[in-house]
């Protein structure tokens, strides 16, 4: 099957900029913060853990809130406005704010920082990937073609994030708020409904407003929910706190010199996630073709190896190829989810689907898991912590195998 971008679509081309500026937004400090938090700002391992641990908790309130809202909703844009705002004044909050208080008093600035964090970024990336799937859906283009700008938005700004953190993280900090005024002007031209006859709008709103709470609860007793929420309990939650709050560090610390072990991981990150947006285009034939579920343990398959080669090795260059195994397993999994879940579930509940099935299932298990990890990484160090996550997810796949359904979308 041939692959083609559909650029003639304007749905399609603010999808991809709402996708583009949030996720460059997003790379240019959150690709350093945990190198921030250990190396510049001097937090412990059980320290980053809290952090990470109270930034999922407030995250899960705003998760369902948003899942809900956008769901009733639809294709409008009211909530993006929430984005823009944050996104522009993260750069202040971050240098003037969180910075100082983490010093002073560090709980006060860990909770004021997981409120903004939520709202703006945690919550916020799966509202707007739920967003431009509605949007997907409703004007004929993958999710996966639109998501792909998102990963080249974010390699971008990885390597110039790099550039930057290495001189001063303050730069990168401000870069995101003009990133931010770049997606609010995104969000002030765009105009979905505009794309639509006033009879389909109509039928749309009336569609999205008979959505009651039963619809919802009805969700919470299907078998099926439960089995993708222990999966990806014990896949996607434990992967994250792999990847983001120990792998950065970790990478940067195999160089002599820490901040240039920053640069290069700015670097690499960028070639990765480029590599990423080529997998979100293209992998939605492998997934059409072989099920969301085999997606899913496709996914956790290369996710094991990933782990594992960061468990057993420690030589720069082979670290730096087993990272790029990020860019198959992403895609695998985040667009399986969304297929995984129209195919089985209420297709007008898909926002509180992604945000509740997997943002919050992830958001739970990092609560959970990140304070204990970091707790026993300051003791036995990264090889030992990196084992004992593979045989967590090795375990979580074979469970999966036996509870996920095999149901496809029809006429994909």
């Amino acid at each position: 099957m041939k692959i083609s971008l559909p650029f003639s679509n304007k749905n399609y081309l603010f999808s991809s900029s709402y996708l583009f500026f949030f996720f460059a937004a997003w790379s240019l400090w959150w690709s350093f913060y945990a190198i921030w938090l250990k190396n510049n700002i001097g937090v412990t391992g059980s320290d980053l853990g809290t952090i990470y641990s109270i930034n999922q908790f407030t995250s899960i309130t705003f998760m369902i809130l948003y899942g809900v809202i956008q769901d009733k909703l639809g294709i409008r844009k009211h909530l993006m406005w929430i984005i823009s705002v944050i996104l522009i004044a993260t750069g202040p909050f971050l240098i003037y704010v969180y910075e100082p208080l983490l010093a002073s008093n560090f709980m006060l600035g860990v909770i004021l920082g997981s409120i903004l964090f939520s709202l703006g970024y945690l919550s916020a990336c799966g509202l707007i990937d739920s967003y431009v799937e509605k949007i997907s859906r409703k004007f004929g283009f993958e999710y996966g073609q639109a998501r792909a700008w998102g990963c080249i938005g974010y390699a971008v700004s990885a390597a110039i994030g790099g550039l930057f953190f290495s001189i001063n993280p303050h730069l990168n900090f401000w870069a995101v708020s003009v990133v931010g005024v770049l997606f609010f002007i995104t969000n002030v031209c765009y105009q979905p409904t505009k794309s639509l006859k006033r009879k389909e709008i109509q039928q749309k709103t009336d569609n999205y407003n008979s959505i009651t709470l039963n619809d919802f609860t009805i969700i919470f007793k299907n078998t099926k929910f439960w089995g993708l929420v222990v999966f990806t309990l014990g896949t996607w939650s434990f992967y994250n706190i792999y990847d983001q709050q120990l792998f950065p560090v970790f990478y940067a610390n195999l160089f002599s010199d820490p901040k240039i072990g920053a640069s290069v991981y700015g670097q690499l990150n960028s070639v990765q996630v480029i590599l990423e947006g080529i997998g979100m285009a293209c992998i939605p034939l492998l997934i059409n073709r072989i099920g969301p579920k085999s997606s899913l343990l496709l996914g956790g398959v290369i996710m094991t190896c990933r782990i594992l080669g960061a468990a057993i090795f420690d030589d720069i260059y082979i670290i730096s190829f087993i990272k790029m195994l990020h860019a198959i397993e992403v895609p695998l999994f985040v667009i399986s989810i969304f297929k995984y879940n129209a195919a089985n579930f209420d297709k007008r509940l898909s926002s509180t689907l992604f945000l509740v099935g997997f943002q919050i299932a992830t958001s739970v298990g990092i609560i959970i898991l990140s304070i204990p990890i970091g707790m026993l990484f300051d003791k036995v160090g990264y090889h030992t912590i990196f084992f004992i996550i593979s045989c967590v997810v090795i375990v979580s796949l074979v469970i999966g195998s036996f509870t996920l359904s095999n149901k496809k979308i029809e006429n994909q």
